[in-house]
């Protein structure tokens, strides 16, 4: 048995059928709290620290596997606390979590650990990038479209280009909202820049008007 087989979270029974409801009833909750989550888990973290890289990956990956949605988050706590230990072959294994029991706040959870590692390793960034952009499932489109979201000047334009153009006609909502959401971020950085992009391109309502809501584009 190891250390991430042993963890098991204590959750409120009266907890799980609201927090299963407001995630449209589409994954099983233990009735954890995000604020008692992080104490019961806060040990297994610190721990998390000491024990070998491949032993870590494989924790990480069996906590995903468990059914209730709590050890989803547990997992992408302990992938974004060990960022700096990873290599890219950690993060190409880890990537296929995405797709798993995918939903918004697993997906965007998970893009915020691929995001610290681009940081930190910024040679990587167009190689994690490419694990994403291009790919039949949406969600990983998604990762693609707002991976650079916390990069501020250090955002590659070219890779924006490239994951949202291929997309700025597909209908689904949550990759709209992530074009909408990756421009609005940007046009902190470089107003002009999103500006153009947005009068340049036929993008939907709902990412021009996520994308320009700190700008004057009359």
């Amino acid at each position: 048995m190891t250390l991430f087989d042993d963890f098991q979270l204590v959750g409120d029974p009266a907890l799980k059928a609201p927090m299963a409801r407001y995630m449209r009833d589409q994954f099983a909750f233990a009735g954890l709290k995000t604020p008692e989550r992080k104490r019961q888990s806060r040990e297994l973290l610190k721990q998390s620290k000491r024990v070998t890289v491949p032993e870590l990956v494989s924790g990480i990956e069996t906590l995903y596997q468990r059914p209730e949605r709590e050890y989803q988050y547990v997992a992408i706590d302990l992938l974004v606390a060990n960022v700096k230990r990873f290599n890219f072959n950690d993060m190409q294994r880890l990537a296929r979590l995405i797709s798993e029991k995918a939903w918004w706040d697993s997906v965007d959870a998970l893009r915020k650990g691929f995001g610290d590692y681009i940081r930190v390793r910024p040679a990587d960034k167009q190689a994690v990038f490419e694990l994403f952009n291009g790919a039949d499932d949406f969600w990983l489109r998604r990762v693609a479209i707002t991976l650079q979201l916390m990069e501020k000047g250090q955002t590659d334009t070219r890779l924006l280009e490239r994951a949202i153009l291929p997309d700025i006609a597909t209908p689904e909502f949550f990759i709209q909202k992530a074009i909408g959401w990756a421009l609005r971020n940007y046009s902190k950085v470089d107003p002009q820049w999103v500006m153009q992009f947005i009068q340049a391109h036929q993008l939907s309502k709902l990412a021009i008007h996520e994308g320009s809501k700190y700008l004057k584009l009359h």
